[in-house]
């Protein structure tokens, strides 16, 4: 995050003087709005964090039976001690968990997504002749960061529930 952070310093500073320099022909009110949008309304700033919360909660949820039956949690994330292979959370605070791990999927989508915005806006606005190439370069680095945030956060969540529910079935949990 910190280096997400550091990025997005990096470039306002770059940035500036062609903000500055654009001010004159674009009203910021407009500038702000058009981010703003951008952001609120783009599905790609959404679905790292559902895809997280969804996948994350299928797992805890399919490893609670399992739990009630003397399993232990494996990812040291969800234990008491924190060390892995040991006595899992309450389902209540595996699920505060989740939504925080959710939460802070959110976030990053929210700093990359504004920072693609005001980049787009920006340039947009110093080579307006090449408006459209920097809004298909803005959507295609948004999807690009989304889909790896999603597939990286949840695909092995996806995987780790569909083995629960046949953990279970082996054994006859229920």
């Amino acid at each position: 995050m910190q280096a997400i952070t550091r990025w997005l310093l990096l470039s306002i500073m770059i940035l500036t003087p062609a903000v500055a320099s654009a001010q004159g022909e674009t009203d910021d009110s407009n500038f702000f709005w058009d981010v703003t949008k951008g952001v609120l309304f783009d599905p790609t700033t959404y679905t790292p964090a559902v895809l997280t919360y969804t996948s994350m909660k299928l797992d805890w949820d399919s490893s609670q039976v399992l739990f009630r039956n003397g399993w232990v949690e494996q990812n040291h994330r969800f234990t008491v001690s924190g060390r892995p292979n040991d006595i899992p959370l309450s389902y209540a605070d595996g699920n505060r968990k989740i939504q925080q791990m959710a939460l802070l999927h959110l976030q990053e989508s929210v700093v990359n997504n504004l920072a693609a915005n005001v980049f787009e806006n920006v340039l947009a606005a110093k080579y307006p002749q090449h408006r459209k190439l920097f809004k298909v370069l803005s959507w295609m680095e948004r999807i690009a960061f989304a889909s790896y945030v999603s597939y990286v956060a949840s695909s092995s969540h996806f995987k780790q529930a569909e083995r629960n529910r046949q953990l279970a079935f082996e054994y006859g949990f229920k």
